[in-house]
C-alpha cells in the first residue's frame, strides 16, 4: 500500500511537470506568434501602423546649409515621413509605436549612383558587343536579398544605380534600387536609371582597340541617331507625324530626350569631362552628371556648375602625385578641388566592389580628410541629397521631410565618423535591420 502510494505521488509528480511543460512550450509559440506578427523579417511588409522615432539628433539635409533637429521625432505613416520636429512640441497620434532611440542620431538613408554588385556571381556587366550598346539592360540581372546587398544596408546605403561595367562606350541602361528588399519589385524605383557612357579609361580595350577620335565620333553618331529617333516619336505623339517602328535599340533616348533619366558618365582627365561637358550637356542637352572626376577633372568645375552637371565623386577620393599628374608632390582631395573651384553640388560614390558598398559613408569621410569645406553639412549632402537630386528622385529621397520615402538609418553619432556605426535601417518604414536584434553584419 505505502509502495503503490509512493508510485501515485510520483506520477503526479511527473504528470504536473509535464503540464508546466507543455504549457511553457505553447506559450513560447504564442509568443513566438505574436513577435512573429509585431516585428516582419527583414525586407517584408510592416503592419499598417505608424511609427514615432525619437533620437538625440535629426540630420534634415535639405537643400542647403545646416539642417537638423536636436532631440528630435520623426513620425513615420504608411511608408512615408509624416513630419519631423522637436519631440516637445510634436505629438505622437494614437495607436502609433514609439522607438526610442535614446542618444541615438536618425539620418537619410545614403544614395549611391555608381553600383556594380546587385547581380551576384556575374559581377561588372559587360556585355561588350558593340562600341556602343544603349539596348542593354542592367536589371535583367539584379538579384535580391545578395549578401553584399546586406552589407549595404548595414552600411546604411537604401538607394543604389546598378550599372553596367566600362568596357564599352555605352554599356547599357542602369536601373535604381533600394538595397533592403526581397523582391524585385520592391526594390525598383525607376528602370532605366540611366543611360551608362564611357568616354575613356577602359573602352580603349574593346576588340583590337581603339583611340578617343574614333570613340567620340560613333559616341556622337549614336547619340545623334538616338535622338531622331526619340525626335520621330516626339513629333507622332504630337499628332505631327507617322508613327515610327519601334527599335528597342533607340528606346532609352526618348526617355532622355524627355528629360526622365540621365545620362551616367565614366568620365576622368580634363579632356575627357570636357568631353562629357560640350557634348552630351551643350551639344545634346541632355542631363548628364560626372561620375569619376579625378585627374585634374576639378579644373573644369566652375563651367561644370555654370551648365548645371553636378560631379559624383569616387571612387577615387584623392589624386595622388605621378609621372602623368604633376600636383607639385600634393595629395589632393578631388572633392575638395572641385569645391574650391567653385562646384556646389558634389557627391560621392563607391564603384562598388571597387570600394565596398557599405563603406560608402567612408568615402565623404576621406574628402573631408583632405579638405573638403564640411561647415555645412556638404559632406552628408554629398551621400543623401545631393545624388538624389542628380538622379530625379529627390522628391522621394535624400532628406528627411514629409511625403517622403522613410528611408532613416539610426547611428550611434555622426555618420559620417567612422566611429559611429548604423544600428537601425527603415527603408519606406519597414525595419530591414537590426544589430540588436540579427548578428551585426558590417
Amino acid at each position: 500500500m505505502k509502495f503503490g502510494r509512493t508510485r501515485t505521488l510520483a506520477t503526479g509528480r511527473r504528470s504536473l511537470r509535464f503540464a508546466f511543460f507543455v504549457g511553457a512550450c505553447m506559450a513560447t509559440v504564442a509568443v513566438g506568434f505574436a513577435q512573429t506578427e509585431q516585428a516582419p523579417r527583414a525586407g517584408e511588409k510592416a503592419a499598417p501602423t505608424g511609427l514615432a522615432l525619437k533620437a538625440r539628433k535629426a540630420l534634415v539635409v535639405g537643400a542647403e546649409g545646416e539642417s537638423f533637429v536636436d532631440n528630435a521625432l520623426v513620425l513615420v505613416k504608411d511608408g512615408k515621413i509624416e513630419s519631423v520636429g522637436p519631440a516637445r512640441t510634436t505629438v505622437i497620434p494614437p495607436g502609433y509605436e514609439v522607438i526610442d532611440c535614446g542618444t541615438r542620431w536618425i539620418a537619410p538613408g545614403f544614395v549611391d549612383l555608381h553600383c556594380h554588385i546587385a547581380a551576384g556571381s556575374l559581377g561588372d556587366l559587360n556585355d561588350t558587343v558593340y562600341m556602343t550598346n544603349p539596348e542593354l539592360h542592367a536589371s535583367a540581372a539584379v538579384t535580391p536579398n545578395l549578401p553584399a546587398l546586406k552589407l549595404a544596408v548595414a552600411g546604411g546605403v537604401t538607394t543604389v544605380l546598378f550599372i553596367p561595367g566600362s568596357g564599352s562606350n555605352m554599356g547599357g541602361q542602369g536601373i535604381l534600387l533600394k538595397t533592403g528588399f526581397t523582391k524585385f519589385e520592391d526594390m525598383r524605383i525607376r528602370d532605366p536609371g540611366s543611360l551608362k557612357l564611357a568616354q575613356a579609361g577602359n573602352p580603349e580595350r574593346w576588340a583590337i582597340g581603339v583611340g578617343r577620335s574614333h570613340m567620340n565620333w560613333n559616341t556622337r553618331n549614336t547619340f545623334e541617331r538616338g535622338l531622331a529617333y526619340a525626335t520621330m516619336w516626339e513629333r507622332f505623339e504630337q499628332g505631327l507625324g507617322p508613327k515610327p517602328e519601334r527599335n528597342i535599340q533607340w528606346d532609352i533616348f526618348r526617355w532622355l530626350k524627355a528629360k526622365k533619366t540621365q545620362v551616367s558618365t565614366h568620365t576622368q582627365r580634363y579632356q575627357v569631362v570636357l568631353a562629357t561637358l560640350t557634348m552630351v550637356r551643350v551639344g545634346f542637352g541632355l542631363d548628364v552628371y560626372i561620375d569619376h572626376g579625378e585627374w585634374f577633372g576639378s579644373k573644369l568645375a566652375a563651367y561644370a556648375e555654370e551648365i548645371g552637371v553636378n560631379a559624383i565623386i569616387g571612387p577615387r577620393e584623392v589624386d595622388v602625385p605621378s609621372f602623368s599628374l604633376d600636383t607639385d608632390g600634393a595629395i589632393l582631395g578631388i572633392a575638395a578641388s572641385y569645391q574650391k573651384n567653385g562646384h556646389t553640388k558634389i557627391g560621392f560614390n563607391t564603384d562598388s566592389p571597387v570600394v565596398p558598398q557599405e563603406e560608402l559613408s567612408v568615402q565623404a569621410a576621406v574628402a573631408v580628410r583632405y579638405g573638403f569645406d564640411d561647415s555645412r553639412q556638404d559632406s552628408m549632402r554629398g551621400l543623401t541629397y545631393v545624388p538624389a537630386l542628380t538622379a530625379g528622385i529627390a522628391h522621394r529621397v535624400g532628406s528627411l521631410a514629409p511625403g517622403k520615402d522613410a528611408d532613416l538609418i539610426v547611428t550611434t553619432g555622426d555618420p559620417l565618423d567612422p566611429r559611429s556605426s548604423v544600428e537601425i535601417v527603415f527603408i519606406e518604414g519597414r525595419r530591414v535591420y537590426d544589430a540588436a536584434v540579427e548578428k551585426r553584419r558590417w
